[in-house]
Formats: C-alpha cells, structure tokens, sequence
C-alpha cells in the first residue's frame, strides 16, 4: 500500500506539527506515537486504524474538530475515503 506524504511545518524544542495528506487508500505505516499529541482533521471523512492485534475501526472525523491521544498510542492510519484526506498533527515533546 502507499505511504501518506507528512510535511513537517513546525520541529523546536517544544513541539512537532506535521501535516498528513493522503490520497485514496494512503496510510501512514505502523507506528507507535512517543509523545502526547492532538490531531485537527482539515476535512470530514473517514479514516481506517488498525491496530496491532489487526483490530480495524472506521473513525469519524469532522473538520476542524481536534482530538487528543496519549503517548504510546500503536496503530496505522488508512484514508477510507474515495478522496483525498488531510490532518494536522501536533506532538507534544
């Protein structure tokens, strides 16, 4: 499967901000996050996470409604849309 394109648009001592932009289909690969962190979805759709067991759920995400997840969080990311997806992520260190 192809990779989701980040963009890495803020990295300091502070904070990571990355933007993810997936077309049909894209995921993010299997990772595990280190830092807490918020994702802003940019659209409504719909994404894919899998989780390591090969648990899947449909996640709803809605414009500019932001959510929270700690560290330690293991999954992959799949745009389950027929369009293109994009989000926000911010890390914090």
């Amino acid at each position: 499967m192809a990779t989701a394109t980040p963009t890495v648009q803020v990295d300091n001592k502070t904070c990571i901000v990355t933007r993810w932009d997936f077309k049909p289909g894209e995921e993010t690969g299997v990772h595990i996050h280190g830092h807490d962190y918020c994702v802003v979805p940019l659209l409504d759709g719909v994404l894919k996470i899998v989780a390591p067991d090969g648990t899947e759920t449909l996640g709803e995400m809605k414009a500019r409604v932001s959510y929270f997840r700690p560290a330690g969080v293991h999954h992959n990311v799949i745009n389950a849309n027929d369009f293109d997806y994009s989000f926000v992520e911010i890390e914090f260190k």
